[in-house]
């Protein structure tokens, strides 16, 4: 007698992925061309996810390895070299290439070290808000119903709260902001962007015909949101996430520029250019440099999830 719990599981599988034919009803070995696999090929012949990648990449080994980069301390300082002269480009990669700030701390090793608290903080706020919007999402969209009206209110109450008032508010509460806590509150305010999006892709997923299929299978509630709605709904939360990236690094750097955000000793590129206003008039470059990095990074992301939505959105193939 056959396994019918193991023929259901093949014939599930078969509707998931289903087979190409040639006309005489002989099936083809050639693999079926997928939505992933035809981004990956536009990516790779797109300018702005080549160069994107190319500074994402670099940006990522300074933030890892800033030892490679300087060997100088980013958190001591010489007062004799208090504001000592203007940056000597002709210097490339010495300690005070890039000049000195207040407390004669080198402006180059600061710029290197302060890569790391700013893309840990994006990347961190990412995967947070990524994971747990796209649950809500998922719940929200496949159950509807009750579930679906309580959890949308709840995400309409938080996408209510102004993003970077309520952040401030929330670091307002700690006496010591940590990189982690600064990451605790923008995911907290977060994640209701992703919500909506994998909401409203999941509700229009669930009504494709292999969804139906794996249903009437016997496949459990888990196996139908993770194996068959979750992979083909992914592809807006994607891009939603890709470029909130720079604009959580972004907001990082404002709350760091106002005193809400991360503080000394951290250093930070939003540290930086508080300081640096003290400086406007007589060390513009104290300014001008944590301002360039902030902007190539926050740049960076944009290109990246720009290009990534262009080779995921179907009406732009």
């Amino acid at each position: 007698m056959p396994d019918v719990t193991k023929t259901a599981a093949t014939a599930e599988d078969a509707v998931a992925s289903p087979s190409l034919t040639d006309p005489a009803g002989e099936q083809v070995n050639e693999k079926a061309r997928s939505l992933w696999g035809d981004a990956w090929r536009d990516l790779r012949r797109n300018p702005y996810f080549l160069v994107s990648s190319v500074l994402i990449f670099f940006l990522l080994l300074i933030a890892v390895f800033p030892g490679l980069f300087t060997s100088a301390s980013p958190t001591v300082g010489d007062l004799v070299k208090h504001y000592k002269g203007e940056p000597e480009l002709s210097k490339i990669g010495s300690e005070g290439w890039l000049g000195y700030d207040i407390q004669g701390r080198s402006v180059y090793a600061r710029l290197i070290h302060g890569t790391r608290a700013s893309i840990t903080v994006g990347i961190a706020v990412t995967l947070i808000v990524t994971v747990v919007g796209s649950l809500v999402g998922m719940i929200a969209g496949y159950f509807g119903g009750l579930v679906d009206a309580l959890l949308s209110r709840l995400t309409d109450i938080f996408f209510g709260i102004p993003f970077l008032l309520g952040a401030m508010v929330i670091l307002q509460s700690f006496t010591e902001r940590t990189t982690w806590v600064v990451v605790f509150a923008l995911a907290f305010l977060g994640w209701t962007q992703i919500t909506r999006v994998m909401r409203g892709a999941v509700i229009t997923v669930k009504q494709a015909d292999y969804v139906h299929a794996a249903k009437a299978l016997g496949a459990g509630t888990t196996r139908i949101l993770f194996k068959h709605i979750l992979p083909n709904a992914m592809a807006p939360v994607i891009v939603v996430a890709t470029i909130a990236l720079g604009g959580y690094i972004s907001a990082e750097a404002t709350l760091s520029y106002l005193g809400l955000g991360l503080a000394s000793p951290t250093v930070s590129w939003g540290v930086d250019i508080s300081a640096g206003v003290q400086a406007i008039r007589t060390s513009q470059h104290i300014l001008l440099y944590p301002s360039i990095m902030l902007s190539i990074t926050v740049l960076a992301f944009i290109m990246l999830g720009e290009a990534v939505r262009n080779a995921l959105d179907p009406k732009l193939r």
